[in-house]
Protein backbone atom coordinates (compact mmCIF):
# COMPACT_ATOMS: atom_id res chain seq x y z
CA UNK A 1 0.00 0.00 0.00
CA UNK A 2 1.29 3.44 -0.88
CA UNK A 3 0.93 6.18 1.73
CA UNK A 4 -0.41 9.58 0.78
CA UNK A 5 1.75 11.75 3.03
CA UNK A 6 -0.33 14.92 2.53
CA UNK A 7 -3.49 13.18 3.69
CA UNK A 8 -1.59 11.48 6.53
CA UNK A 9 -0.22 14.85 7.66
CA UNK A 10 -3.71 16.40 7.71
CA UNK A 11 -5.05 13.35 9.57
CA UNK A 12 -2.28 13.71 12.15
CA UNK A 13 -3.24 17.38 12.70
CA UNK A 14 -6.90 16.29 13.03
CA UNK A 15 -5.90 13.65 15.59
CA UNK A 16 -3.94 16.28 17.53
CA UNK A 17 -7.03 18.51 17.59
CA UNK A 18 -9.23 15.63 18.74
CA UNK A 19 -6.89 14.77 21.62
CA UNK A 20 -5.51 18.12 22.73
CA UNK A 21 -8.47 20.45 22.10
CA UNK A 22 -11.58 18.25 22.22
CA UNK A 23 -10.54 15.55 24.72
CA UNK A 24 -7.99 17.40 26.93
CA UNK A 25 -9.76 20.79 26.50
CA UNK A 26 -6.47 22.66 25.93
CA UNK A 27 -6.74 26.18 24.57
CA UNK A 28 -4.72 25.77 21.36
CA UNK A 29 -4.99 27.27 17.88
CA UNK A 30 -7.12 25.36 15.39
CA UNK A 31 -8.51 25.77 11.91
CA UNK A 32 -10.33 23.53 9.45
CA UNK A 33 -10.65 20.81 12.11
CA UNK A 34 -6.89 20.66 12.68
CA UNK A 35 -4.57 21.74 15.52
CA UNK A 36 -1.35 23.42 14.51
CA UNK A 37 0.79 26.26 15.76
CA UNK A 38 3.81 28.43 15.01
CA UNK A 39 6.16 25.44 15.39
CA UNK A 40 4.62 23.44 12.55
CA UNK A 41 7.00 24.94 10.00
CA UNK A 42 9.04 23.51 7.12
CA UNK A 43 11.95 23.16 9.59
CA UNK A 44 10.00 20.54 11.55
CA UNK A 45 9.53 16.88 10.78
CA UNK A 46 6.65 14.68 11.93
CA UNK A 47 6.54 11.06 13.01
CA UNK A 48 3.20 9.29 12.65
CA UNK A 49 2.25 5.75 13.62
CA UNK A 50 -0.79 4.65 11.61
CA UNK A 51 -2.69 1.51 10.74
CA UNK A 52 -3.02 -0.03 7.27
CA UNK A 53 -5.99 2.25 6.51
CA UNK A 54 -4.06 5.46 7.32
CA UNK A 55 -5.84 5.97 10.66
CA UNK A 56 -3.49 7.89 12.95
CA UNK A 57 -2.67 6.03 16.17
CA UNK A 58 0.13 8.28 17.47
CA UNK A 59 2.30 11.17 16.41
CA UNK A 60 5.02 13.62 17.25
CA UNK A 61 6.68 16.77 15.92
CA UNK A 62 10.46 17.09 15.76
CA UNK A 63 11.94 20.59 15.53
CA UNK A 64 15.64 21.45 15.38
CA UNK A 65 16.80 23.50 18.36
CA UNK A 66 18.53 25.72 15.78
CA UNK A 67 15.17 26.66 14.19
CA UNK A 68 14.08 30.28 13.82
CA UNK A 69 10.79 31.58 12.47
CA UNK A 70 10.19 35.24 13.22
CA UNK A 71 10.55 35.67 17.00
CA UNK A 72 10.13 31.94 17.62
CA UNK A 73 12.68 29.13 17.88
CA UNK A 74 11.32 25.96 19.51
CA UNK A 75 8.61 25.55 22.14
CA UNK A 76 10.71 24.71 25.21
CA UNK A 77 13.23 27.48 24.52
CA UNK A 78 10.49 30.01 23.76
CA UNK A 79 8.72 29.12 27.01
CA UNK A 80 11.98 29.70 28.88
CA UNK A 81 12.34 33.05 27.11
CA UNK A 82 8.85 34.03 28.35
CA UNK A 83 7.23 34.01 24.89
CA UNK A 84 4.51 31.48 25.80
CA UNK A 85 1.82 32.23 28.35
CA UNK A 86 0.75 28.62 28.88
CA UNK A 87 4.14 27.10 29.82
CA UNK A 88 6.14 28.44 32.81
CA UNK A 89 9.52 30.02 32.04
CA UNK A 90 11.29 28.03 34.80
CA UNK A 91 10.87 24.69 33.01
CA UNK A 92 14.62 24.01 32.63
CA UNK A 93 17.49 23.87 35.11
CA UNK A 94 19.89 25.38 32.54
CA UNK A 95 19.64 27.50 29.41
CA UNK A 96 17.78 25.79 26.57
CA UNK A 97 20.25 24.23 24.14
CA UNK A 98 20.77 25.36 20.57
CA UNK A 99 22.63 22.53 18.84
CA UNK A 100 22.47 20.61 15.59
CA UNK A 101 22.59 17.36 17.59
CA UNK A 102 19.64 18.24 19.85
CA UNK A 103 16.09 18.42 18.50
CA UNK A 104 12.84 19.09 20.31
CA UNK A 105 10.15 16.43 20.41
CA UNK A 106 6.76 18.07 20.94
CA UNK A 107 3.06 17.31 20.57
CA UNK A 108 3.86 13.68 21.37
CA UNK A 109 0.59 11.79 21.56
CA UNK A 110 -1.17 8.47 21.35
CA UNK A 111 -4.68 9.04 19.97
CA UNK A 112 -7.30 8.73 22.69
CA UNK A 113 -9.26 6.20 20.60
CA UNK A 114 -6.26 3.89 20.09
CA UNK A 115 -7.48 0.54 21.48
CA UNK A 116 -6.24 -0.23 24.99
CA UNK A 117 -4.95 -3.63 23.84
CA UNK A 118 -2.33 -2.00 21.58
CA UNK A 119 -1.64 1.35 23.31
CA UNK A 120 1.68 0.21 24.83
CA UNK A 121 2.85 -1.22 21.51
CA UNK A 122 1.86 1.95 19.67
CA UNK A 123 3.63 4.14 22.26
CA UNK A 124 6.81 2.02 22.07
CA UNK A 125 6.69 2.12 18.26
CA UNK A 126 6.31 5.90 18.32
CA UNK A 127 9.35 6.33 20.58
CA UNK A 128 11.32 3.89 18.38
CA UNK A 129 10.41 5.87 15.26
CA UNK A 130 11.25 9.19 16.97
CA UNK A 131 14.70 7.75 17.70
CA UNK A 132 15.17 6.57 14.12
CA UNK A 133 13.98 9.89 12.68
CA UNK A 134 16.14 11.88 15.10
CA UNK A 135 19.23 9.89 14.20
CA UNK A 136 18.54 10.29 10.47
CA UNK A 137 18.39 14.06 11.06
CA UNK A 138 21.76 14.05 12.87
CA UNK A 139 20.36 14.34 16.39
CA UNK A 140 21.62 12.30 19.32
CA UNK A 141 19.14 13.76 21.85
CA UNK A 142 15.61 15.11 21.92
CA UNK A 143 14.19 17.47 24.53
CA UNK A 144 10.54 16.93 25.32
CA UNK A 145 7.94 18.15 27.79
CA UNK A 146 6.23 15.03 29.16
CA UNK A 147 3.87 14.01 31.90
CA UNK A 148 6.02 13.50 34.99
CA UNK A 149 5.10 9.79 34.91
CA UNK A 150 7.87 9.21 32.33
CA UNK A 151 10.16 7.25 34.75
CA UNK A 152 7.52 4.48 34.88
CA UNK A 153 7.72 3.76 31.15
CA UNK A 154 11.14 4.95 29.97
CA UNK A 155 12.82 1.56 30.48
CA UNK A 156 9.92 -0.17 28.71
CA UNK A 157 10.59 1.83 25.52
CA UNK A 158 14.36 1.22 25.88
CA UNK A 159 15.43 4.87 25.81
CA UNK A 160 17.63 6.51 28.42
CA UNK A 161 15.88 9.64 29.73
CA UNK A 162 17.04 12.35 32.09
CA UNK A 163 15.11 15.15 33.81
CA UNK A 164 16.22 18.56 32.51
CA UNK A 165 13.97 20.66 34.72
CA UNK A 166 11.64 20.61 37.73
CA UNK A 167 8.22 18.97 37.83
CA UNK A 168 5.69 21.71 37.01
CA UNK A 169 1.89 21.61 37.05
CA UNK A 170 0.53 22.75 33.69
CA UNK A 171 -3.23 22.58 33.10
CA UNK A 172 -3.58 20.42 36.21
CA UNK A 173 -1.04 17.83 35.00
CA UNK A 174 2.46 17.37 36.42
CA UNK A 175 4.96 17.76 33.57
CA UNK A 176 8.73 17.79 33.23
CA UNK A 177 11.25 18.51 30.50
CA UNK A 178 13.20 15.36 29.72
CA UNK A 179 16.14 14.61 27.46
CA UNK A 180 15.80 11.42 25.44
CA UNK A 181 19.23 10.01 24.69
CA UNK A 182 19.44 8.14 21.38
CA UNK A 183 23.25 7.73 21.40
CA UNK A 184 23.10 4.13 22.64
CA UNK A 185 21.03 3.20 19.61
CA UNK A 186 23.32 4.88 17.10
CA UNK A 187 24.96 2.51 14.61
Amino acid sequence: MQTNHGELFANMLRARRELFIVHNKWDLPEALGMEYDQYDTPASRWVVVHDEFGRVLAGNRLTPTTAKCGIYSYMIRDAQRGLLETIPANLLYDEAPVSETVWESSRLFVAHDTPAAIRRQVHARLIQEIGAASRSLGASHCLTLLAATWPRWSKRVNVKMEAMGPVLTIDGIENQVVSMDFTSTLH
